[in-house]
C-alpha cells in the first residue's frame, strides 16, 4: 500500500559503458523516497550491443540509419520492464510511470547538442503506460550543459548525512555531485570506466578490468599520465559535461597491456580528486556509486588521493548499481508534478528545469 501523495515509478538507464539496462522501482512523492524496490541490471544481447558501440563510434550518421536500432533498443527495455514487474510484490505491481533516459549517442553541449536513443511513444504504447523521456533537451534549450542528471536524487538518498558529501558516480565518464546544507553542484570530473574497458576489451576480449586486477599488476607511467591529465577540459570551470568519446588512448599507446590498465585507472583516480578544487569547501566524506566502485585498485587509489574517507554508497544502505535507475523514476515523477529537475548549479541553466517529454499510451496495457 502507497503513502498518500506517492507514484510508483519504474526508471531505466542504459549507460556509458554499455553493460545493460539498468531497471529499478520506487515510490516518491517528488521529495523524498516512500519506499525502494528491487533493481537488477538485464545484459544487453551481443548482437544489439555491438550495434550500439558501432552508432556511438559513428554518431554523424543521418537519424534514418539509426531507426532499427532505436527500435530494436526501445523494444529491449519494454522486454526488461515486462520481465521485471512479475518480480515485485503483488500489492507493487500498478506502476504509475515509467522514466526512460535511452542511451546517449552523443553530447556535445559546446554544440547546443545532445541525442539519447530511445523512443518513448513506443515504449509507452508497448507497456500501456505513460513515459517520461528526453530528459536533457529542456536544460539545453535553457543554456545548461544538459548533464549531469541525477544530482537531485543523490540529495535526496544523503539528506540524514553530514554536509558538505560528495557523491561520485563512476560509469562510462565520471561526475560528482556535491551536496552541502543549501547548495548543490555537480560536473563530470573526466573518464569513468569507459577508456579502461576499451583498453582492456581491445587486447584482451575482456569486457573490464575484473576488480581492477590487471591494473593493481602494472605500474603507471607518470609521464603518459601528465600527458593526459594536460586536456584542457581539466581547466575549465564547472558545470560542464562530456562525452563519452572525449578522450582518447592515444597518449597510453605502445604500453603493455597491464601498464597501459595501471595509467588509465589512476587517470579516473586524479581526475575524480582534482574536481574537489573546484567545489566550495572539501567533502567530509565521498561515496561512491557506478560500475567503478568494484575496481578495487581504483578505489585505493581514489582513497590515497582524498583526506576524507572514500566508501561505495552501500555504506548508507543505498545500491550503487540501481541509483542511476532510481534516479531517473525519481525525475520521471517529477515531471509529472510540474518539479525542476536540473538548476543552474548542476548543469549551468540559466534557472531551474522541470525537463522531460511526457509519451502517453493510447490504451492502458496489463502491465
Amino acid at each position: 500500500m502507497r503513502m498518500a501523495g506517492s507514484y510508483r515509478a519504474i526508471g531505466l538507464m542504459s549507460g556509458t559503458s554499455m553493460d545493460g539496462i539498468d531497471i529499478a522501482v520506487i515510490e516518491t512523492d517528488g521529495v523524498s523516497l516512500t519506499w525502494r524496490g528491487p533493481a537488477r541490471t538485464v545484459a544487453y544481447p551481443t548482437e544489439l550491443k555491438d550495434r550500439l558501440a558501432d552508432a556511438v563510434r559513428q554518431p554523424d550518421r543521418p537519424a534514418t540509419a539509426l531507426q532499427a536500432l532505436e527500435r530494436d533498443l526501445t523494444d529491449a527495455h519494454a522486454t526488461a520492464v515486462e520481465a521485471f514487474i512479475p518480480l515485485l510484490p503483488r500489492d507493487r505491481r500498478d506502476i504509475d510511470i515509467v522514466g526512460f533516459h535511452g542511451h546517449t549517442l552523443f553530447h556535445r553541449p559546446e554544440r547546443h547538442a545532445t541525442r539519447q536513443l530511445g523512443d518513448g511513444q513506443q515504449l509507452a504504447e508497448r507497456l500501456g503506460l505513460p513515459v517520461v523521456f528526453d530528459f536533457r533537451s529542456a536544460d539545453m534549450a535553457a543554456g545548461g550543459e544538459g548533464a549531469p542528471f541525477a544530482p537531485a536524487f543523490h540529495q535526496v538518498v544523503t539528506q540524514d548525512l553530514d554536509k558538505p558529501v560528495a557523491v561520485f558516480n563512476i560509469g562510462g565518464v565520471g561526475n560528482v555531485t556535491w551536496i552541502g546544507t543549501d547548495r548543490l553542484i555537480a560536473f563530470d570530473t573526466g573518464p569513468g570506466n569507459g577508456l579502461i574497458d576499451d583498453w582492456v576489451s581491445a587486447r584482451t576480449g575482456q569486457p573490464y578490468d575484473d576488480d581492477g586486477a590487471i591494473a593493481a599488476a602494472g605500474q603507471v607511467d607518470e609521464d603518459r599520465l601528465s600527458t593526459l591529465l594536460d586536456h584542457p577540459y581539466f581547466d575549465r570551470a564547472p558545470p560542464k559535461s562530456l562525452d563519452r568519446l572525449d578522450f582518447s588512448l592515444q597518449p597510453i599507446d605502445g604500453l603493455s597491456v597491464p601498464d597501459g590498465a595501471a595509467t588509465l585507472t589512476a587517470f579516473t583516480a586524479r581526475s575524480l580528486a582534482r574536481s574537489i578544487d573546484w567545489l566550495p569547501a572539501p567533502p567530509r566524506r565521498c561515496l561512491v556509486t557506478g560500475g567503478g566502485r568494484h575496481n578495487r585498485f581504483l578505489m585505493r587509489l581514489l582513497s590515497a588521493l582524498l583526506a576524507v574517507p572514500v566508501d561505495p554508497i552501500e555504506a548508507i544502505g543505498q545500491d550503487g548499481d540501481a541509483i542511476e535507475a532510481q534516479a531517473f523514476a525519481f525525475l520521471a515523477v517529477r515531471a509529472t508534478l510540474g518539479m525542476p529537475m536540473s538548476f543552474p548549479g548542476t548543469t549551468g541553466a540559466r534557472h531551474p528545469v522541470c525537463g522531460g517529454r511526457i509519451a502517453r499510451p493510447h490504451t492502458k496495457g496489463a502491465a
